[in-house]
Order: C-alpha cells, then sequence, then structure tokens
C-alpha cells in the first residue's frame, strides 16, 4: 500500500497492506465508518481547495436565453418564477453558483403577475436595467427601477407585477444551496395573485425608515433583517460620487486609491441587510487596479455600468454591462477599470463572519 501525503508531510499512519488490514477496511465499509487518516487531505485541506470554480455569464448571453423562456414558458403556480439559475460548472450540475449562494435571472413579462409565497430562504433583487415591475413583500408593493437593490428577507410572503407592456429582467440572489445543505428549508404558497397592486413611487418601509441617520422611536427593537425594502440608486450613487470627490479634496474616504465602497446595512443594528448574505456596491475609477485578495466564502460581482475585467486565479477576464462572475472561496481575484467601472457585489460574509472562518489576505498584483 503507498504512502499518503498530506501536503510534503507523509503519513506514518498507513500500514502494512495485509488480509487482516483489508478485512478491518471491510468491516469500516460494512458498518459506514470512514477512517480519518485515509481522507485527511480531503476533510482537511492546508487550506480551502473549493469544487466551485471561477467563471463568468455574459449578459449578451443570459439575457436573449431569458428572453426565448419568457416567449415559451408561462409564469405561474407550481413553478412559480422564470428564474434561470446560474450552475457554477465545478457542483456537479447544482442550479448554484457557489457551495452557499444562489444566482438568477428572473425574467417577468408584459402585464403578467409571478404569485406570492414564501420560504425560509433569504432573497434580495439588484436591478440592472428597466423598470416596471412592483415587487408586493408582506404587502408593501416596492418599486423595482435601475439601479435598485431591494430585499425579501425569509419568511416574508412576496409576488411580482409587471404594470408595463414591456419585459422587464434583475437578478436574483438566495442562501438556497446553505439552506439545503443544513436541512433548514421551509416553503409555503400563498395568493395566486399579489396582495396589493398598488404602484407607489415608495413602499411603507422606505417611507419609515429610508431617511439618513434618523430613526423611527417605534421601529427601537433590533430586527435580523432589514425593514427597508429597497435601497435606491439615487443613494448609492451619490454615496459613491461624494467619496471620490472626498479623495480629490485628500480625505481618507475610499476603499484605496480610485476605489470607492459602500456596503448595505440593516439601520436596526448597523449590521448585513440579511443574516446569511452581505451587499456591497463597488465604483472604480478609470485606470485604477485593485490589489490581488484571497477571501474565505464565496463572492459575485454583477457589472452595472462601465468597462473594465477581473483577474481570478491567474486568468483575465473583459467584463460588459451586465456580465456576472462568481469567485470560489480563497482563489485570488482583482479589478481593473478601463473607464469608471461600478459592480454590485454579494457574499456568504455574514456566515463565515458570525461562525468565526473568515480571512482575508491581500496583495499588490500586477496586471
Amino acid at each position: 500500500m503507498s504512502m499518503m501525503t498530506h501536503g510534503d508531510v507523509a503519513n506514518a499512519m498507513q500500514p502494512d497492506d495485509t488480509p487482516a488490514l483489508r478485512a478491518l477496511y471491510e468491516s469500516f465499509d460494512a458498518e459506514h465508518i470512514k477512517p480519518l487518516w485515509t481522507q485527511l487531505d480531503d476533510l482537511m485541506p492546508m487550506h480551502p481547495a473549493p469544487r466551485a470554480v471561477p467563471h463568468v455569464w455574459k449578459w449578451s448571453t443570459l439575457l436573449p436565453l431569458a428572453q426565448e423562456s419568457g416567449r415559451l414558458v408561462p409564469v405561474g403556480r407550481g413553478g412559480e418564477r422564470r428564474a434561470l439559475g446560474l450552475a457554477n460548472p465545478g457542483l456537479g450540475g447544482r442550479p448554484y453558483v457557489s457551495p452557499t449562494l444562489w444566482a438568477a435571472i428572473q425574467y417577468l413579462g408584459p402585464r403578467e403577475t409571478a404569485p406570492e409565497h414564501r420560504h425560509a430562504q433569504n432573497a434580495f433583487r439588484f436591478v440592472i436595467e428597466g423598470e416596471g415591475v412592483w415587487t408586493v413583500v408582506d404587502g408593501d408593493p416596492v418599486r423595482m427601477s435601475r439601479g435598485d437593490f431591494l430585499l425579501t428577507p425569509g419568511w416574508c410572503f412576496h409576488g411580482h407585477h409587471n404594470d408595463t407592456d414591456q419585459p422587464m429582467a434583475w437578478i436574483d440572489g438566495l442562501d438556497i444551496p446553505f439552506s439545503y445543505q443544513n436541512d433548514v428549508g421551509f416553503f409555503e404558497f400563498g395568493s395566486e395573485r399579489v396582495t396589493d397592486y398598488a404602484t407607489p413611487r415608495f413602499s411603507r418601509g422606505e417611507r419609515l425608515w429610508a431617511h439618513p441617520g434618523l430613526r423611527p422611536l417605534s421601529g427601537l427593537k433590533e430586527t435580523v433583517s432589514s425593514p427597508i425594502g429597497a435601497y435606491r440608486w439615487e443613494h448609492t450613487d451619490r454615496a459613491l460620487a461624494e467619496q471620490l470627490l472626498l479623495e480629490d479634496e485628500g480625505q481618507p474616504a475610499t476603499v484605496e486609491q480610485g476605489h470607492a465602497a459602500v456596503r448595505y446595512v440593516n439601520p436596526t443594528n448597523g449590521g448585513d441587510v440579511l443574516p446569511t448574505m452581505r451587499a456591497e456596491f463597488h465604483r472604480l475609477r478609470a485606470g485604477t487596479v485593485t490589489p490581488t485578495r484571497r477571501e474565505v466564502g464565496s463572492t459575485v460581482f454583477q457589472v452595472f455600468s462601465g468597462r473594465g475585467g477581473a483577474v481570478i486565479d491567474g486568468q483575465e477576464h473583459a467584463l460588459e454591462v451586465g456580465d456576472l462572475f462568481v469567485i470560489p472561496s480563497w482563489v485570488p481575484w482583482s479589478l481593473w477599470a478601463e473607464d469608471q467601472f461600478d459592480l454590485f457585489r454579494f457574499s456568504d460574509a455574514p456566515i463565515m463572519e458570525r461562525l468565526h472562518f473568515a480571512r482575508t489576505a491581500a496583495e499588490q498584483g500586477d496586471r
């Protein structure tokens, strides 16, 4: 029997191959036992060795497929959503963008309604282009428009309706793989239609909570997820622009030179908007190249505007508006901007931090 190694360390626990040892291993198999000394490299690698792989999905390919799905596949009870899940090529055909995250393109045709349901999994939506759809979350109609980040916390009833004669597509992010792996999922059907077809400019949650630095005294209790239903693009855009203006004035306002970024937060506790997912928005000045980073956990980016690219595990990818890409755990990555480059980002960082698995390494890379 050959010697097994863990890195460069010889495994002294590999005994001589004898009939008695083979009989012992057969007994292990019969009793569903797996000895650690035969599997240490897989179970406890020297550093994360993800099965998920870096991958880029091009918006120029995704959107036509969503449009064709809209032509051929009706939306309604049973299938519930016309959502195209992004399947990481390294995960054996599962519809997961990473071991913890789900990302999908959802497409709603003119005057269509996606029925209400609820599930234990947390969800959000990010709108790359278009308007005219309202998502109704626990009876509160929330407008969806370009650049908006919208929440559907776990176990909230929600449905969508398109109030226009034009289709609309957006990305959905959920913690489905994490929930599936840990057997925590519940699901319940709701109304065949949405419970409120109103089309207000601002949802009730926004009217109560979306005022900078101000908290209603009627809402002093901390909540697990943010009570703000929509984080509007005009606020995100201004926050990023001001960071870069302050940088021009010599103030320490950016993450690094030429790189502005914001995190969407829960106003009741200053933490992440959802208990299992973090969401951010990044803006790079033209010519900016970020340091190469490695992080425990997985991240998904979508390009919102501009031109640039990413170097992921040493491979360079040119990126255009709408393109999505995934960075698995501990895979090195950096971004570069040809002109002003805006990107939406979400990750499983709250899980990694809460369980004390989070780790980051950074170095200045060359492009």
